[in-house]
């Protein structure tokens, strides 16, 4: 389909830390997709501030739309409407996100959809493949969302296993401030995993007291500092620093496949899909690669600047909502912790 014949949205992504702006055609063109870092403004802190990610969303979200435009060779005029993400996400941070892109809607005649970031992060994986095969289980992990779903054959959701505490990324994170590793965690400890040990250090996989299969990643980090606590001066040097990593990294894997994998032998899946900022991590891409090729079942995980967040992905699925006449009122409200699924349907 040529560029001239396709139609294009203009869309933002402002859930937490990175703003986002993307421009991306009805038939998954990508002609821009801008993103502003925070990681300089959260460093200090090591984590996301959200006054201070809010702040930074002001500063940075007219600029980067308009780079998003001029990348595409476009204005507002070419676009057929503003997608936005709507939720879940911090509040300050997503109420920049819509009322700029209501500010946009209104001036413009445009009209505006409303994203879930949730979605946004599955339909990535649409947008850089093509629909793969349904029914599917997705996983999806981040610094604020660890879920794993279903997706049937009109891609809806349903949610099986959710985690009860912290997300995954989460956890990365927290150890690697223990380290003294820096911000973003996730990367740094990819990074160190890589020339430890992952047997060295032991981590218990978690029990929850009602037999559910939900997440748990809390006790992964009280328990890294039980092993930094028992002698702080050995884990100044860079092999333990490594092997506690490997350890940590090995843990939280297993942890997220073992459910993937009770699963995958309990449903007739026809593919495996992986997204969210965490499917950066090597071993979690590779080991989950490994599982679906164990399962007979193909694999999708997208590029990792479509894992973390961006706009492309909420252009995708806004197109996705736009194509089902699903417009949203301009009196849009951000909603913190807005439903990607239809329904629970717990995995036991």
């Amino acid at each position: 389909m040529s560029k001239t014949s396709e139609r294009f949205l203009l869309a933002i992504e402002s859930s937490c830390d990175d703003t986002g702006a993307a421009v991306i055609g009805e038939y998954g063109t990508i002609l821009s997709n801008v993103v502003a870092s925070q990681d300089k403004d959260h460093k200090p802190f090591h984590g996301v501030v959200p006054e201070i990610a809010s702040r930074a969303h002001v500063r940075d979200i007219a600029d980067v739309c308009q780079k998003a435009l001029d990348q595409a060779n476009m204005t507002l005029k070419h676009m057929a409407g503003i997608a936005v993400t709507s939720g879940p996400g911090l509040i300050g941070s997503l109420l920049v996100g819509v009322n700029f892109a209501k500010g946009l809607a209104i001036s413009s005649g445009l009209p505006l959809i409303s994203v879930n970031h949730i979605r946004g992060h599955v339909r990535a994986i649409f947008l850089e493949h093509g629909t793969p095969p349904l029914p599917a289980l997705a996983l999806i992990t981040s610094g604020g969302h660890s879920h794993l779903f279903s997706v049937d054959e009109q891609e809806e959701l349903d949610l099986l296993v959710k985690t009860r505490d912290d997300a995954a990324g989460e956890a990365f994170d927290k150890l690697s401030k223990m380290l003294g590793l820096g911000f973003p965690g996730g990367p740094q400890i990819d990074r160190m995993a890589q020339s430890g040990d992952y047997r060295r250090f032991h981590f218990r996989q978690p029990k929850i007291s009602d037999g559910s299969l939900d997440f748990s990643f809390s006790g992964y980090k009280t328990a890294a500092l039980r092993h930094i606590e028992s002698d702080p001066s050995a884990f100044k040097t860079q092999q333990n620093q490594s092997d506690l990593c490997a350890s940590f990294q090995h843990a939280l894997v297993r942890h997220l496949l073992d459910r993937v994998g009770i699963a995958l032998n309990h449903g007739h899946w026809r593919s495996l899909l992986l997204g969210g900022g965490v499917a950066c991590n090597s071993a979690l891409r590779a080991q989950a690669a490994h599982l679906a090729d164990s399962h007979q079942v193909p694999f999708f995980v997208s590029q990792p600047k479509l894992c973390t967040d961006n706009a492309a992905m909420i252009g995708a699925e806004g197109w996705a909502q736009f194509k089902r006449d699903k417009k949203a009122a301009l009196s849009l409200a951000p909603e913190v912790k807005a439903k990607a699924y239809r329904q629970y349907t717990p995995l036991r």
